[in-house]
């Protein structure tokens, strides 16, 4: 496990067409560490997607069902990806159009592991 999380992130904004990379506090939603371009709000961005796992995780639960590895948001601007980091922090990337999401995903995993 590290704690590096500057290295972490740099390996998912690798990927390329990468709009935002953060580690999210699962309890408040607020950003832990992040990479952003400029014009995007890390924070908004921490407690959209913190609140939008929140909300998924439930519906799972409330289905009798296993909690999502990955959330996977897909619209025409672009894409948000996110998946848990242990039980206190949430990887989330927001991505162009085009991204090679199947590089990401394994970029994540990569990631989570190094997170632990």
């Amino acid at each position: 496990m590290i704690r590096d999380y500057q290295a972490v992130l740099d390996r998912v904004t690798r990927v390329g067409k990468i709009r935002a990379a953060l580690l999210v506090s699962t309890a408040d939603g607020i950003p832990v560490a992040e990479v952003a371009m400029e014009g995007l709000e890390g924070r908004v961005v921490a407690a959209l997607a913190a609140s939008l796992a929140r909300r998924v995780e439930r519906a799972a639960r409330s289905a009798g069902r296993q909690l999502p590895v990955f959330i996977h948001l897909q619209g025409a601007e672009g894409e948000i990806l996110t998946a848990r980091c242990g039980a206190d922090l949430l990887m989330v990337a927001v991505t162009e159009p085009g991204v090679n999401a199947g590089l990401l995903r394994l970029e994540f995993h990569r990631a989570i592991e190094l997170v632990g």
